[in-house]
């Protein structure tokens, strides 16, 4: 099989440049400590994405060092984010808001800590709590659709096969599955390990049968045939032979999503989600569904109990004593019972 051969990208988002500002050496101090404190490359990365933003929008005004930054511009700022509308004309969304703020909170505080600044204008900065959303839940049928929409007869579609088993089997994050190695994964005791997930934590975790054998098939039969590197150990390999970057698989599941006439919001999470939904309703104690999702704070796992309502709906039907048995009857009695009532529909309500 011919590897397909890479585009050069037309375009990439380019930083805010801040170079030029009093701002930029204390970024620098700043990226150096949080390093120390062993914060992942994608948390340092997104906070000095968020920062940039912010010195950005401090460049225009003519503002140009920490020390100048007051509370009443932070809520400039805040105010800023509120009325902002993207490329597409939609407004950010609260929990973008909530990020943009809360990395330049963090900033403050750190630069007040290593007393570069005599107090911090941050520490009163009001940041509206977020209210929790109940996420989207796909169903068996939506999920057993889904898995049908990679085309096996290719070796990419056996592929994004094994890469749709694992999600839903494991509930992994799609960052955690483009990082996985070939020494991650363990198809006799068929166990997968997850190093470094989010907040640097490792985790091992059961993969099911099925995730298992599409897992052997693409490794016994297709990666060979991506691989253009010898010493490449990233476990699922691209159309171009080297590790998936998280969009570029979360556009792909979406795709077949699409496909599946799923419509719902989201790609390679809705599977996160599903996985846990389905356990619980299955009888899967929350304790060990927390485990699986590698959850430090059991109450981030509890909102899959308020999502599993297709179990609640059937143990109702079940088990309440007013439970409908026969409809038709149940509406004949209805109707008997306004015949029965004096003076009909011109009686008056009591």
């Amino acid at each position: 099989m011919a590897i397909k051969r890479k585009r050069t990208m037309a375009y990439k988002r380019a930083q805010v440049p801040i170079e030029h500002t009093g701002f930029y050496a204390y970024l620098l101090r700043y990226n150096e400590a949080m390093k120390l404190r062993n914060y992942s490359k994608s948390t340092l990365h997104r906070r000095e994405s968020d920062i940039r933003r912010f010195v950005g929008w401090c460049d225009e005004r003519g503002i140009d060092q920490p020390q100048d930054v007051t509370k009443p511009i932070l809520e400039r700022y805040q105010k800023h984010l509120y009325y902002y509308r993207q490329a597409n004309g939609e407004p950010l969304s609260p929990t973008s808001r909530n990020h943009y703020i809360t990395s330049v909170k963090q900033f403050f505080k750190w630069l007040t800590q290593e007393n570069y600044l005599l107090y911090n204008p941050a520490s009163e900065l009001f940041v509206p709590r977020q209210t929790p959303s109940l996420p989207v839940v796909l169903t068996v049928e939506e999920i057993e659709a889904l898995m049908l929409q990679p085309d096996l007869n290719t070796p990419y579609g056996v592929r994004d096969r094994a890469i749709l088993e694992v999600f839903y089997s494991t509930g992994i994050r799609r960052s955690e599955l483009v990082n996985l190695q070939l020494h991650d994964i363990s198809l006799p005791r068929q166990t997968l390990y997850v190093r470094e997930g989010k907040g640097g934590k490792d985790r091992l975790l059961p993969i099911g049968a099925r995730a298992a054998q599409w897992l052997e098939r693409y490794l016994l039969t297709i990666r060979q045939q991506l691989l253009t590197d010898i010493n490449n150990q990233t476990l699922f390999l691209n159309d171009y032979g080297e590790p998936f970057r998280d969009s570029k698989l979360g556009d792909r599941v979406k795709r077949f999503m699409k496909n599946a006439g799923i419509t719902a919001p989201g790609s390679c999470h809705l599977l996160r989600h599903a996985m846990a939904t389905h356990m619980l309703e299955n009888g899967a104690e929350l304790r060990f569904i927390q485990a699986m999702l590698g959850h430090a704070d059991y109450r981030a796992t509890q909102i899959y109990t308020h999502v599993s309502i297709r179990k609640l709906q059937e143990i109702h039907a079940v088990t309440h004593p007013a439970k409908l048995e026969d409809r038709a009857a149940l509406l004949s009695a209805l109707a008997a019972e306004d015949d029965d009532e004096p003076g009909g529909e011109n009686e008056p309500d009591t």
